[in-house]
């Protein structure tokens, strides 16, 4: 009998232990409660607590992603635009941190959501929507600096906001299409006339470039004629006194019975007496 009672205990106690043991994996952390009030903390690994007294909650330390849902918010130049945001957080691994997940507020994710809503209707609604499209830096490091603050004693982190999309009514977009595609074109239209305009000017300065040389070439061909007849003169008055005009006429003779042409003269022709004159010989009568 007594073999049987001490069976009972051990295997009793057996279950008792085996009921209370938690194992708590590294992605999450263990609040353990003592008839309802805080006891210890519970780390990652093996965890015993007593059945029945005791109770352990597991919180995640991992990052989660809550989505702020779409919403329409009127602008600073009261239009329509449908909001979409992603908030992107942790609960901090240390004790006070997750303590403070679980009692000093009720469930943070919904908590979240709401808080990031109301945050970007008051950040889009002091701007304009083009403003608001230009500008999601700053909305998702505003939205990022309010939600820090506001959660700095639920224990959480916030690792980042994304501004998922801005999208104006459907007559304001295609609106803002047509002014986009105008400008463009403008812009298109500015850089052609631009090109056009150095390609013209580029034409412009070879024409010029050309012109100067043909310039330049006759007045060097002009130069070196004229220092040619005056070499010509020189040499005529150094070596042949008085004949340089006679030199210059017996020159152009030269030049035209180069290629055996027969010239028909009247004896008593200037040019008759320029060869006569050359060769010492007197002109027949």
């Amino acid at each position: 009998m007594e073999i049987g009672i001490f069976g009972i205990i051990i295997i009793g106690i057996i279950f008792v232990f085996l009921t209370g043991i938690r194992i708590v994996r590294p992605t999450h952390r263990g609040l353990v409660e003592r008839f309802g009030k805080y006891n210890r903390f519970g780390m990652p690994g093996f965890n015993w607590i007593i059945p029945i007294v005791e109770n352990m909650y597991l919180v995640n330390i991992t990052e989660l992603m809550v989505d702020a849902e779409p919403q329409e918010i009127i602008t600073n130049d009261n239009l329509n635009a449908k909001v979409d945001a992603q908030v992107y957080f942790k609960v901090k691994p240390d004790e006070e941190s997750v303590k403070y997940c679980q009692y000093n507020v009720n469930n943070y994710q919904w908590q979240i959501v709401n808080l990031a809503r109301t945050t970007l209707r008051n950040i889009i609604g002091t701007m304009t929507l083009k403003s608001a499209n230009s500008e999601r830096g700053r909305i998702n490091s505003e939205l990022h600096t309010i939600l820090e603050r506001e959660t700095a004693k639920w224990g959480l982190e916030i690792v980042r906001t994304e501004l998922k999309e801005i999208d104006p009514p459907k007559d304001v977009q295609e609106t803002m299409n047509k002014v986009v595609k105008a400008e463009n074109e403008k812009i298109a239209a500015v850089d052609y006339a631009t090109a056009t305009e150095t390609v013209a000017d580029g034409q412009k300065r070879a024409e010029i470039k050309k012109a100067e040389g043909i310039k330049q070439a006759r007045i060097l061909q002009a130069q070196g004629e004229a220092e040619a007849i005056q070499l010509v003169n020189d040499a005529a008055n150094k070596y042949f006194v008085g004949n340089a005009q006679m030199l210059r006429k017996l020159e152009a003779v030269e030049k035209s019975l180069m290629h055996n042409t027969k010239i028909v003269v009247s004896s008593d022709t200037p040019l008759t007496n320029v060869i006569g004159d050359m060769a010492g010989v007197v002109p027949i009568k």
